[in-house]
């Protein structure tokens, strides 16, 4: 992946004391929205812009965001934890919904420094939020030099607490993507995502031996831990060279098939996914690629992509289904569905597995703020091939409104047709009367 050498300096905005950081409110959308109306979360869909909307000055809402944010770098050191949770909360807000790499290019040291302090320190919820943030600081700053001092700073902290199970699940779960995104993101070194990688293949393949020794029912509070694991090295095996993941394929292929008799629908899923992933990977590097138990793994998966177990819940079994006959279709037929994605006037095909797989890790991470983050984070427009970001004046934004009276019309027959279409599945039994 590219590095980016970018360096520069932020704006230089008033200062302020410790007690007056105290006071101040964690960061919310409400405060994101002051300066980013004009091309935030609103510029995602183009109806959502009114006509008259008010000039506002640009220079001082920065400054006042950039104020406020000082100030909850500075809670994350504070002597209460609920405190410090709060302040990496609020940050993870800021950096989900707005671009702010000049300013954290300025305070790199100091927000590794303080989430290094409490992964190490802090109890699970610290822990989880601090990984997060984590995961934000190296999506901000890009491929470069930044985030692998990051990287290298926070790797031997998030695999230490991974690989200790006396920690809270959620920590280790957190831990386990923190290290996937940023090594993904960061690492320049092919020594170092190996080791990544072995690190989280010790976690997941746990759940081998578990579901042979349990013949497929046994449950435990590990497999979430198991299943972002799993997610992560997979998110890594999409870098490795060629020769690497041929070796991972024939270390995991004939494996995987025991994690979909797993009773938790969302290993079963995530091994699915994988599986298919691994299939897309393996006809890529050899296009002779042949694998010995077809038959039986294509009966699995046909079970499972027409699963109709009562003892399951209807959210699942639908779910499960979905996921499984799009599996079933990459093993068999060598198909993938193509899914759009829509953000602002632009327009983005996922065609394969490996563009899934990334899309939907990001989308994890940075939520609501992933269609501003698709159209304006050169990271993620360099990740999905996208091209530099475009530039759009207000005179464009008006001329890509619709009219309410026109979304409204849309609405309603696109309402209409749905109900039709419907109507058309339901079972119309005609009620007979009683013959007298």
């Amino acid at each position: 992946m590219p590095k980016s050498r970018r360096r520069g300096g932020g704006g230089n905005p008033r200062g302020a004391s410790g007690a007056q950081h105290r006071n101040m409110q964690p960061f919310s959308d409400e405060d994101a929205s002051i300066e980013t109306m004009s091309h935030c979360s609103g510029f995602s869909d183009p109806a959502s812009f009114t006509e008259d909307v008010p000039e506002i000055d640009e220079e001082a809402t920065q400054e006042e965001l950039e104020y406020k944010l000082k100030g909850l770098i500075d809670l994350t050191l504070d002597k209460s934890a609920k405190t410090r949770q709060s302040a990496l909360e609020s940050l993870k807000n800021a950096l989900t919904s707005k671009i702010l790499y000049e300013f954290i290019l300025e305070r790199r040291m100091t927000l590794t420094d303080s989430i290094e302090r409490c992964i190490k320190k802090g109890k699970s919820d610290e822990q989880r939020a601090a990984a997060g943030l984590a995961c934000l600081l190296c999506v901000q700053l890009g491929s470069g030099i930044e985030s692998e001092e990051i990287f290298k700073t926070l790797a031997p902290v998030l695999k230490k607490i991974l690989c200790d199970g006396a920690a809270s699940v959620q920590a280790r779960q957190a831990c386990a993507t923190c290290l996937g995104v940023c090594c993904f993101i960061a690492t320049d070194d092919i020594t170092e995502l190996y080791s990544t990688m072995e690190c989280l293949e010790n976690i997941f393949t746990k759940s081998y031996q578990k579901e042979r020794n349990s013949n497929g029912n046994s449950s435990t509070q590990n497999t979430i831990l198991h299943i972002s694991a799993l997610l992560a090295w997979t998110l890594l095996l999409t870098i490795c060279p060629m020769n690497e993941v041929k070796k991972k394929l024939e270390m995991h292929l004939h494996k995987f098939p025991v994690l979909l008799s797993c009773d938790d629908v969302n290993m079963r899923i995530a091994a699915g996914e994988t599986l298919a992933l691994l299939f897309e990977l393996a006809r890529e590097t050899d296009g002779d690629f042949f694998y010995e138990d077809m038959e039986p793994l294509t009966q699995k998966l046909r079970a499972l992509a027409t699963d109709g177990n009562k003892h399951r819940a209807k959210v699942d079994k639908r779910k499960q289904r979905s996921v499984f006959r799009d599996v079933l279709r990459a093993v068999e037929e060598h198909d993938f569905p193509t899914e759009m994605v829509k953000f602002g006037p632009e327009r983005m095909y996922i065609d394969c597995w490996v563009k899934k797989q990334t899309y939907d890790t990001f989308k994890e991470i940075l939520g609501s703020g992933m269609q501003y983050h698709l159209q304006s984070n050169e990271l993620l427009r360099n990740v999905f091939e996208l091209g530099p970001p475009l530039v759009l004046d207000e005179a464009t934004l008006k001329t890509m409104k619709i009219p309410r009276f026109e979304r409204h019309l849309y609405n309603s027959a696109a309402f209409k047709a749905r109900t039709k279409a419907r109507s058309k599945c339901r079972d119309k039994r005609t009620d007979v009367g009683e013959v007298f």
